[in-house]
């Protein structure tokens, strides 16, 4: 797998944050993770990996920086820091792990665990669990692997829907980084939150085969919270917008990840549509009023907003209405 890098000079800065800037390296659009690559400024020379870009992949709106060479070598490791993240690879670095320094709980007691594929669902089921409760993301590999790239957590932490976002190794830069899901959902459970919504970061690695995609992680997390008995809530992938065959109506990825499921699961399905048998028994629920419930909020999916798509967005609605129907 040969990386494709080339040199550049930071033309500008279009947005800053702690942990994601977005610039320009030569006038070409790019993303730098400053607590990777250290500071970001017009004029730097850095090296940028353009090879998603000049592939026009989906993920390929966009280069990422790979080194500034201006401001960013001999970058020392976060103190007492010594489990590698990205392991063996030109990426690798150290982070501290919860699973270190934190007690994890032994039993979810029963912890609504909601478990999603598509970074998209994220903001519809954070939105039908609603405020006044304590809820963590979990984000799994199978998408973008930083959370730090994720507008979507970004905004609901900002408007206090979402407390904190914890990275499940291979993912990287969340609030909190665990090498397991099931670190993330007995840390979780130890701190007091009372529901974990698990899911993978912007953009699906997909094969268009049956065990080739991202939303596999659906199942990993399913499985997780079961073993350690938490009550497993599967987000459906709905569309009727989506002109591709594996994905109209319920897609192969949600049928998919569900066979792998090992254990007592709830597949949630909104009222309105008509149920879909071959996913066995389902949990019913009522979605009424999520369009104002979801209003502003982030709502896109491949590039279609809530009048495109509504079912898509509904779908994953009815997940977080459920979750909260479980929470004493």
């Amino acid at each position: 797998m040969p990386l494709t890098l080339r040199w550049g000079t930071v033309t500008a800065i279009a947005q800053a944050y702690d942990e994601l800037v977005r610039c320009e390296v030569d006038d070409a659009p790019c993303i730098a993770y400053p607590r990777q690559t250290g500071p970001i400024e017009v004029g730097d020379t850095v090296l940028v990996n353009t090879q998603a870009r000049d592939l026009a992949l989906g993920s390929g709106g966009f280069d990422v920086v790979y080194a500034n060479l201006t401001r960013g070598l001999v970058l020392q490791p976060a103190p007492s820091t010594h489990v590698m993240m990205l392991p063996y690879t030109v990426a690798q670095s150290a982070a501290g792990c919860a699973e270190e320094r934190d007690p994890l709980a032994e039993d979810l007691e029963g912890m609504p665990v909601v478990c999603s594929g598509l970074h998209s669902q994220l903001a519809p089921i954070v939105a039908g669990i609603g405020p006044g409760v304590r809820i963590a993301y979990a984000q799994l590999g199978g998408g973008a692997l930083p959370v730090a790239l994720s507008d979507t957590v970004r905004l609901l932490k900002t408007r206090k829907l979402l407390e904190i976002a914890i990275a499940v190794s291979p993912c990287i830069e969340g609030d909190v980084q665990v090498v397991s899901v099931a670190s993330a959902l007995a840390w979780a459970k130890e701190k007091g939150f009372d529901v974990v919504v698990c899911g993978i970061g912007p953009g699906v690695v997909g094969t268009g085969s049956q065990f080739g995609h991202g939303g596999l992680a659906l199942a990993e997390a399913a499985n997780a919270a079961i073993a350690l008995g938490g009550r497993a809530i599967v987000t459906v992938r709905y569309s009727e917008a989506d002109l591709r065959e594996r994905h109209k109506g319920v897609s192969h990825h949600t049928r998919s990840a569900v066979r792998l499921i090992l254990g007592p699961y709830e597949v949630v399905w909104p009222v309105g549509i008509e149920p879909e048998p071959s996913l066995g028994p389902l949990v019913e629920v009522r979605v009424d009023r999520w369009q104002e419930a979801t209003a502003n909020l982030p709502l896109s999916h491949m590039g279609r907003q809530q009048s495109d798509d509504p079912w898509f967005f509904a779908a994953a609605f009815a997940a977080g209405r459920h979750a909260r129907s479980l929470i004493g």
